[in-house]
Parts: structure tokens; C-alpha cells; sequence
């Protein structure tokens, strides 16, 4: 066994652990009534997701990759996100929390003690500990989707955590990004998922591009300019959905000037950028302001183009994965930070907190790329490509640095704002 097998084996490790320990706050911070009731027919309750990540654990680094027995074959459909909607899955004979915290834990000492003798490389699924970081992911993604949860619930707050850091630099206006190809998504990043995948080149005409996220203040202009009230602004999807829905303001702001945090009214910061605002509406501001919503393609040069080398970085700052100075990830704030501050994280040409904060909606629809293979499962990205689902890149302050990266893609419906979802403008040049 190398010292580089042994070094992998031990970030897998930290990795396991550092997301079950998130998971286990996000769920032993309410009671039992609480994980057990549907706080949204848009989510699942807590205790189905708590199972569910120890469900998929089970299913590809138990069973698969360890070759053992199952540890509990009869709760598989119980648990496939594919054969219940969220809205039904109360009614489903669950894992009491009880019964759903042994059974995760009995699955975790299954997977570590896996993870100790499978080999670390040759098949595509083990080769640098993909199954394993794919799983890590997982159980990340859906700690933030417990956390959009803990969003939604009524009660008594119960989560906290310090403020953000203020701004360091005044950031504003926008960059120009010149025009020319680069390389967009990856073939060498270990543990990306199938849809980041191949690298491909893709030329980029020229354009502009916001340095920071729309704030709050911006956006209560478009408020104010009746914008919730013109139809010209609105995609017709859009207007039939503003209408159909009575979308008024982003989700969770008051009338009074404050918004519903985590259980908490707080005073609505006009320097932090605008989060839970659906597609709809981000294309709705964008053309009052004269603008649009970026591709995917303009996102993703301006996140990781070098224009003094020509290469694409892992990241906007560079190589190095992130670290407190670089952005809000990882709900170490339990909401956005005000602009400009994490002016280390900017990218070379002065685009600022393009990760974290706010997952940003971008123009393009859910596609593979060029020379796109579902793996492992189609399930995971395949099934999702099509006009019905929109883009959105970088990631918020409740995302984990291990789920996120200058080419993570994540994908929606248009109508959606439970989520954490912000966005920037760009204009042709």
C-alpha cells in the first residue's frame, strides 16, 4: 500500500466523517415530531433523509463496492427517491429516528472498515475513490436540502451560527470578459460527476458580466418599479407562473422590511445578495434592467478562465481547494454574505463570490456535454437533461466545498425558490 493510497484512504475518512457530523446536527437539533412531519410538500421530512443518505451508502459502498450482505434489503424502495414523490412520503412505513440512526450508523462501520481493504484504483468506480467521494457528495447535498428544510419549518428557532464577515472592498459594476474558447468542465477532477464531464472547448463571444451577486437593495428597485406588475419583463412561463403562484416579493421577505431566517424576522440587509428568488424572476429583473441571466458557458468562463495563462482553474481564485477566506460555504454563516466580502476568492479578472453565497441560475437548460456517459446511473444526471430543468452554478453558504467546484452543475425547475438561488447579469459586449 503507497503513502498516497493511505493519504486517499484518510481524506475519504475526514470526508465521511465530516458530513455525518453535519448530518447528525441538522437532525438531533429538533425532536422527533419534528423530523417526522412534513414542514413543506416540497421536501422530504428530515428522518426520510437522514435514511436515505445511509440507504445509498449501503447500496453502492457496502453492497457494491465491498461485495457484503445487505444490511437491510427491505427498505431499498422505501428510500429510492425515483418511486415517491416528497409530498407522499409520510405515508410511507419509514425508520422510526430511532431505528434510522442505528441503521446509519450500522451502515457507516460497514463502509469504514470497506473502505480499509477495497482498492483505491483500477475499476472506474473505485479509481481514486470515486464511489466514495460520489457518496460524500451525496450525503452533502442532501445535508442542504435538510437545511432548506430547517428553512421552511415553523417554531421555535433552532439552529444558529456567527454572522458573515463584513465587506472588505467595495465591489460594483460589472467586468468585461473578452471573447475566445476555453475549456469548459473536466476530465481529471477525481471526484466529479458525470454531468461536469468530458472537458470540451467552447468559444465565448465577448460580454459583460456583474463583479458580484444582485443584492437586495437592487432588487427592491425592481420591486418598487412595479416590476412583480409588468408583463413585459416576464417570459409568458413566467408571468402565467408569477400570476398563477401571487409571487409579490422573493420568498421568506415581509412587507415590513424583514426576512424569515431560520425561524428569526431580521431586517432585510440591502448589501447581501437576493436568495430563495426563482428563475422566473431572475430573467424578470434581468430584462427590467436591461440585461439577461449569463449562459452556463459565459458563468463558467468568467468562475475559471486565466487570461495570463489561457488555462481553466479548479476554481475562481485558483487550484487550491476553499478555505475560509474564499467564500461562504458549508453553512459555517447561515446566510449570504454582504458583498465584497471575501475579495480573496475573486477571480483574475474581478468577478467576486461566484462561489458560495447564492447558487446563481444561469440562461442555459440541463444538458450533457459533448461526449456526456451517464455514470454510474442515469438516474443521477441523465434523466434530468431537457428544457424542463434550469442551470445554476457556485454553490451557497449552506453547500460543502466537497460538493462544489468551478464546474459542479446543479439544475431545478424554473418555478423553484425553496432553494437557496440567487443570480448575477451579464450583457452582450
Amino acid at each position: 500500500m503507497t503513502v498516497e493510497t493511505n493519504r486517499l484512504r484518510d481524506l475519504v475518512a475526514t470526508e465521511l466523517g465530516r458530513a455525518r457530523d453535519r448530518t447528525t446536527l441538522l437532525t438531533e437539533a429538533v425532536d422527533e415530531g419534528d423530523l417526522v412531519r412534513q414542514h413543506s410538500p416540497l421536501m422530504s421530512p428530515l428522518v426520510w433523509d437522514l435514511a436515505h443518505v445511509g440507504n445509498q451508502e449501503e447500496l453502492w459502498l457496502v453492497r457494491d463496492v465491498g461485495g457484503r450482505e445487505p444490511v437491510r434489503h427491505d427498505i431499498d424502495e422505501l428510500y429510492d427517491a425515483f418511486k415517491h414523490a416528497r409530498r407522499d412520503r409520510t405515508r410511507l412505513p419509514l425508520l422510526n429516528p430511532d431505528e434510522a440512526r442505528r441503521y446509519v450508523a450500522t451502515v457507516r462501520d460497514k463502509v469504514l472498515d470497506v473502505l480499509d481493504h477495497a482498492p483505491l484504483e483500477g475499476a472506474r468506480l473505485v479509481e481514486r475513490a470515486f464511489a466514495f467521494g460520489m457518496i460524500v457528495q451525496h450525503e452533502q447535498q442532501h445535508d442542504e436540502t435538510m437545511l432548506a428544510t430547517h428553512q421552511l419549518r415553523a417554531g421555535v428557532p433552532v439552529l444558529s451560527a456567527p454572522p458573515p464577515p463584513s465587506p472588505a472592498t467595495p465591489v460594483g459594476g460589472e467586468v468585461f470578459v473578452p471573447g475566445g474558447d476555453f475549456e469548459m468542465g473536466t476530465s481529471t477532477e477525481a471526484w466529479a460527476l458525470d454531468n461536469e464531464r468530458p472537458a470540451h472547448r467552447v468559444f465565448v463571444p465577448p460580454f459583460h458580466l456583474d463583479r458580484a451577486p444582485v443584492t437586495n437593495g437592487r432588487y427592491q428597485e425592481f420591486i418598487d418599479a412595479g416590476g412583480y406588475d409588468d408583463p413585459r419583463w416576464w417570459t409568458p412561463a413566467g408571468w402565467s407562473h408569477r400570476q398563477t403562484a401571487g409571487l409579490t416579493r422573493p420568498e421568506h421577505w415581509t412587507p415590513d422590511g424583514h426576512l424569515i431566517r431560520f425561524g428569526r424576522a431580521v431586517p432585510i440587509d440591502p448589501d447581501e445578495p437576493v436568495v430563495h428568488v426563482c428563475w422566473y424572476e431572475a430573467a424578470a429583473f434581468a430584462a427590467w434592467a436591461g440585461r439577461r441571466l449569463p449562459t452556463e458557458a459565459e458563468w463558467e468562463k468568467a468562475a475559471r478562465w486565466d487570461p495570463a495563462t489561457g488555462r481553466s482553474r479548479r476554481y475562481p481564485w485558483g487550484d487550491d481547494p476553499p478555505a475560509a477566506e474564499h467564500a461562504n460555504l458549508g453553512q459555517r454563516h447561515l446566510q449570504p454574505a454582504p458583498v465584497g466580502a471575501y475579495p480573496a476568492g475573486a477571480s483574475p479578472l474581478g468577478v467576486h463570490q461566484l462561489i458560495g453565497d447564492v447558487w446563481e441560475w444561469v440562461s442555459t437548460d440541463f444538458h450533457g456535454y459533448p461526449g456526456f456517459t451517464a455514470f454510474p446511473y442515469r438516474e443521477y444526471s441523465e434523466v434530468f437533461f431537457g428544457a424542463d430543468y434550469k442551470v445554476l452554478r457556485g454553490g451557497s453558504f449552506g453547500t460543502d466545498r466537497s460538493a462544489v467546484r468551478g464546474t459542479f452543475r446543479n439544475w431545478d425547475y424554473p418555478i423553484r425558490r425553496q432553494i437557496f438561488s440567487g443570480f448575477r447579469c451579464a450583457r452582450d459586449a
